[in-house]
């Protein structure tokens, strides 16, 4: 991969923060945007603005026509029919589709649903709310000491009443990648189904929804390269024509009489409503961009970039590193520590120099009850980073452990 030209397609890179050239470690939060996904929103918004499917002049028919495309474009991505993606609002609402759309008829009192201990609070919240709802009731996947599933517990969960597995293919602050054709291998040889969140693994893993066997997998533009306010539910096609629809109203209706209505076929039947146009058309042109370059050719990169990252900051003394140690084992996610130094103040004083992480418990509560901590700092790699950037991130960390030594000495 030639990092320094894909870097010319992302203009923000050019820009400097406090003086000092930006170091954009927050890709777990949200990615940068290549040049060619401006240029589609622009470009839809300057050439063919109008309203999808309903028209029948030019500029809607081109509209339509790019809005499709790119359906066709994520489909082919995720190994999927085309059919069987719906577009939502992020991975977030995807989730919530889910459960509200199957959990709700599938799901009685007394039944179980299957997460793990280190799940997003988007792959937790909106189980909670259905065992408020259903009367039914969680269960937890354990996470070890080394930041792995205790996969070896899955035998005795799916024992009982288990109606769902749902979990992360990478976790967002361990940076591991779960053994998810494992799981899904023993759920279906129960007959259950599983969800994958996959918005951290989407976007750096090649993979492909058929081959995994998944049920449902949930993703988020924004995380691989394109605008925000997309995200996609991938369902298989019998699960979908047997779910009722999450919102009701325009474009999600074949026919409507005063009393009931009958729904449209899929995809559009959980779209109701005027879509993002614009924003799919972009991720359209993120998923060009990401198979241009090569998903194996980037999941390559981030792990010797991983590699080389977790080497380095080995070298900083008191500094304390969450998730597996084996590169082929996690994404390019890295949590850690520095003893002494709140994960907050860590992230003002990498700001000053330019770098730009994450700070805080990253939405995942439960999971930092578990290590025993309130906070963590996130340095999360993609495509456009360099091993140049990580060793400015170790000379900026080694100089905050200098500056609050000399504070706290005063």
């Amino acid at each position: 991969m030639d990092v320094t030209n894909i870097r010319k397609d992302f203009p923000i890179l050019d820009r400097k923060v406090n003086g000092k050239p930006l170091i954009y470690l927050d890709n777990a939060a949200t990615s940068q945007k290549p040049k060619a996904v401006v240029d589609a929103l622009v470009e839809y918004y300057t050439r063919y603005n109008a309203n999808v499917h309903r028209g029948i002049h030019t500029l809607s028919e081109e509209a339509t026509a790019r809005y499709e495309e790119a359906r066709g474009k994520i489909a082919r991505f995720i190994g999927a029919p085309k059919s069987t993606v719906i577009f939502t609002r992020n991975a977030t609402e995807a989730i919530n589709l889910v459960s509200h759309s199957w959990g709700m008829k599938h799901v009685a009192a007394g039944d179980e649903i299957l997460l793990t201990e280190m799940e997003h609070h988007s792959n937790l919240v909106p189980w909670q709310l259905l065992a408020q709802a259903k009367g039914c009731s969680l269960k937890f996947i354990p996470v070890t000491g080394d930041g792995q599933l205790a996969i070896e517990e899955l035998p005795r969960l799916l024992e009982g009443r288990t109606k769902l597995v749902a979990l992360t293919l990478m976790s967002n602050v361990l940076g591991t990648i779960n053994p998810v054709k494992q799981v899904i291998q023993a759920a279906h040889a129960k007959g259950i189904p599983v969800l994958i969140d996959g918005a951290q693994g989407v976007p750096h893993l090649p993979v492909n929804a058929l081959e995994m066997n998944c049920d449902f997998l949930a993703f988020s533009s924004h995380k691989m390269l394109g605008p925000t306010g997309v995200g996609v539910l991938y369902a298989k096609e019998a699960i979908l024509e047997e779910m009722d629809p999450f919102l009701g109203g325009g474009d999600m209706i074949r026919d409507v009489w005063l009393d009931h209505s009958i729904w449209n076929d899929l995809p559009w039947k959980f779209e109701a409503g005027t879509p993002n146009i614009a924003d799919v058309i972009g991720l359209g042109a993120a998923v060009d961009y990401l198979e241009k370059v090569g998903m194996p050719d980037i999941r390559s990169h981030e792990e010797a970039l991983t590699r080389y990252a977790l080497r380095r900051l080995r070298e900083i003394d008191g500094l304390v590193l969450y998730g597996p140690m084996d590169p082929v084992q996690r994404g390019a996610a890295i949590s850690f520590n520095i003893n002494g130094l709140h994960p907050h103040d860590l992230g003002q004083l990498l700001n000053e120099e330019g770098i730009a992480i994450r700070a805080g418990h990253h939405c995942c509560k439960p999971l930092m009850r578990k290590l025993g901590l309130t906070a963590t700092a996130r340095a999360s790699f993609y495509l456009y980073n360099t091993e140049a950037e990580a060793d400015a991130l170790v000379r900026a960390l080694s100089k905050a452990k200098e500056v609050f030594s000399v504070v706290s000495h005063r």
